[in-house]
């Protein structure tokens, strides 16, 4: 089976775990990822708060070029791509004026019919129901899921899971073993795109979700997000200082977990570049 794959900026750089673990994981459910020939940047995070045609063109292009190249689904693992794809997909389908403007700027017909797939969507259709075949290291941990605010908003475009209280990455950790924890900080913001200009933010935010996790008594946290997971991981060291205590609750992908579970390699899950890695082991 072959299915078209977007991965965005993060994927390709310093979010390259999650890229190794969601293709590792697709191929052992004989999926063959393709990537986008020639994709550009989907204009996440700061686009669409300068100018709006160049917000909606950049995914749109995306969207285009995945049409021209035979795709009908794409798996667009990082949330914030998943959000500016489907936002602008939306606006192009209700706007004939702004499409046709968008199609002009990009020489190229804008195809408003490509299925846009978050990594859990993808999880779902594809591999949820071959899980419990494949499942042979059991992920008996309690774990935190942590979708952040961009998987489920705007809701009245993505239509994706509940707004407060997500379930679909919870459904999924307990297919494959987890204890799931309920959790009141499923979709508070954890800083997002201020990781490198206001790190302070960052810890204070990011600092109030790690330390909830660890008070509820999780082993570790599940995201589905590579700017969430920065700054739960990588900026651990503000985190803790700002909540001055050290805090060693790790912080790992939804296609890490479930690639540990069916048995797929640490090294191809990309568990090394972790900051906080995990001390556990299954099976």
């Amino acid at each position: 089976m072959k299915i078209g794959f977007y991965p965005g900026c993060s994927l390709k750089g310093t979010s390259s775990e999650y890229a190794q673990s969601t293709i590792s994981l697709a191929e052992t459910f004989d999926i063959r990822l393709v990537e986008i020939s020639d994709w550009n940047c989907c204009g996440a995070t700061a686009a669409h708060n300068l100018n709006h045609e160049l917000a909606v063109a950049l995914p749109a292009r995306i969207l285009a070029l995945a049409g021209q190249q035979g795709l009908k689904e794409i798996v667009v693992p990082c949330a914030a791509c998943y959000n500016r794809l489907s936002v602008a997909q939306h606006q192009l389908k209700e706007d004939e004026t702004l499409k046709n403007r968008i199609s002009e700027i990009l020489q190229m017909p804008f195809d408003g019919n490509i299925q846009i797939l978050n990594v859990m969507q993808f999880i779902e259709k594809y591999i949820a129901d071959r899980l419990a075949e494949k499942v042979i290291k059991p992920f008996e941990r309690k774990v935190a899921c942590y979708y952040g605010c961009l998987l489920v908003r705007p809701h009245n475009i993505l239509k994706f899971d509940r707004l407060e209280d997500p379930q679909s990455m919870d459904n999924l950790m307990r297919k494959i073993g987890a204890e799931t924890l309920p959790w009141g900080y499923k979709t508070e913001c954890c800083g997002a795109g201020f990781s490198v200009s206001r790190t302070d933010i960052v810890a204070k935010l990011s600092g109030k979700i790690v330390k909830d996790a660890a008070d509820r008594g999780a082993d570790v946290i599940i995201v589905a997000c590579p700017m969430c997971q920065s700054n739960l991981d990588m900026r651990r060291p503000h985190i803790d200082s700002y909540l001055h205590k050290k805090t060693t609750i790790p912080v790992m992908y939804i296609t890490q977990a479930i690639g540990l579970a069916a048995g797929i390699k640490k090294k191809d899950l990309g568990l090394k570049k972790l900051f906080v890695a995990p001390e556990f082991t299954l099976g």
